[in-house]
């Protein structure tokens, strides 16, 4: 259902039955109130003898007994019985009920649910197989608009109710994990450099989890992107993270101890290859369980295995060549963004520019004032200096 060659919904129950066989009983309120009957006496009559009336309760043999009153069953097994009872007048005259009500058959509902104050019929079903449950959600809501009439109207409950509520909440999830990973990492290396280069290793992670899903649900028409895969997302944030910690925090030590920042990255990932290989195959090995597991509850356990388990393979075979290229990118460009002018590196750069720029005279003005001072300020720096002259031997001398 709704397409008998593709189904997208199975098992569809309601709750509602209209032909279940009633009787109605109606009273004839001119002929009670003729014959001096109260209509509360009608009705207490029909209910204690037919159904039953609570009385007392009673103690013996140190047990507690409940007392009851209701006619016996064989005179309240046909419907013709009920003509058979009599109720007391004012006057203290017996009345038979079959002259005061009248016993119809006829069929309804056996039981009539509210919801919100309103009546309403229950529909329970199941999705098809390889449906998963957001996709049924969707298809009722769309037959419900289609074939409900004007006054009637429908609303979700238990566990479709909790997932509607749930549903957007994932990327809010998702992403608050990101932040606090962030800034964890952001508070452990001072900076936000580092923890920038590592998080770009979690779409690796999330890539590979959605991979794997995805060719699982090629084999297995059951399985699908759930609750479940969506728990394994948010483990891969710190899962995927530690490969690229590794990384950088002894790229970080090697370039400290006065290697380049290419060098630094490669030989950061040279040496951390085993440690990471180590945890990643400790980390698959006891994962892979869960991608294998049977009996009860194993759709659970199968698919946040397979998402682990599928990203943590992706994020360690790229994050070993990806991250290394991050760290070179994005280290240099911190660097060019930091040029410290106190830095003898950074004097040498800015002296052969100069040279270059305006000749061997200002290099000899250059030498000059980096012989007095050990830096030199922002507006030198930024162009706004005088340049000497080199036919002028009176402003070469003032200069240096």
């Amino acid at each position: 259902y709704p397409d008998p060659n593709h189904p997208m919904l199975a098992g569809l129950r309601p709750s509602f039955n209209g032909n279940t066989p009633q009787l109605t009983v109606d009273v004839d309120r001119v002929k009670a109130n003729a014959l001096q009957v109260s209509l509360q006496d009608i009705y207490n009559t029909l209910q204690t003898l037919l159904g039953s009336q609570y009385v007392n309760d009673f103690n013996t043999f140190g047990r507690t007994y409940r007392v009851y009153v209701q006619a016996d069953a064989q005179f309240r097994a046909n419907p013709d019985d009920i003509n058979k009872l009599y109720v007391r007048s004012r006057t203290g005259q017996l009345i038979p009920l079959s002259n005061l009500v009248k016993v119809t058959q006829t069929v309804g509902p056996s039981i009539i649910n509210h919801y919100n104050l309103f009546r309403s019929v229950q529909i329970t079903g199941n999705t098809a197989p390889g449906v998963s449950s957001g996709q049924a959600i969707d298809i009722m809501n769309k037959i419900s608009k289609e074939v409900l009439p004007k006054s009637f109207s429908y609303e979700w409950s238990g566990l479709s109710l909790e997932e509607i509520g749930s549903g957007n909440s994932a990327f809010f999830i998702f992403g608050l994990g990101l932040v606090f990973v962030f800034l964890v990492l952001a508070a452990q290396y001072e900076n936000y450099i580092d923890p920038t280069i590592i998080m770009l290793t979690v779409p690796l992670a999330v890539l590979g989890a959605l991979l794997a899903v995805m060719f699982r649900g090629l084999s297995s028409p059951n399985f699908a992107n759930d609750v479940y895969t969506q728990i394994g997302l948010v483990m891969l944030i710190g899962m995927a993270s530690k490969n690229a910690i590794l990384i950088v925090e002894f790229a970080n030590q090697l370039h400290e101890s006065g290697l380049s920042i290419t060098k630094s990255a490669i030989e950061a990932s040279q040496q951390r290859l085993r440690p990471i290989l180590m945890t990643a195959f400790s980390t698959i090995i006891g994962i892979f369980p869960l991608v294998i597991a049977t009996g009860a509850g194993a759709a659970a356990r199968q698919s946040i295995g397979t998402a682990v388990m599928g990203g943590m393979c992706v994020a360690t075979f790229l994050s070993l060549f990806i991250v290394p290229v991050l760290y070179i990118v994005v280290k240099t460009i911190e660097k060019r963004m930091k040029l410290d002018v106190h830095d003898p590196k950074t004097m040498n750069i800015v002296e052969s520019a100069l040279v270059t720029e305006y000749g061997d005279s200002y290099g000899n003005h250059f030498h000059g004032v980096h012989g007095k001072s050990s830096s030199l300020n922002h507006d030198q720096l930024n162009g706004t200096h005088d340049i000497p002259n080199s036919n002028s031997p009176r402003n070469h001398s003032d200069s240096s």
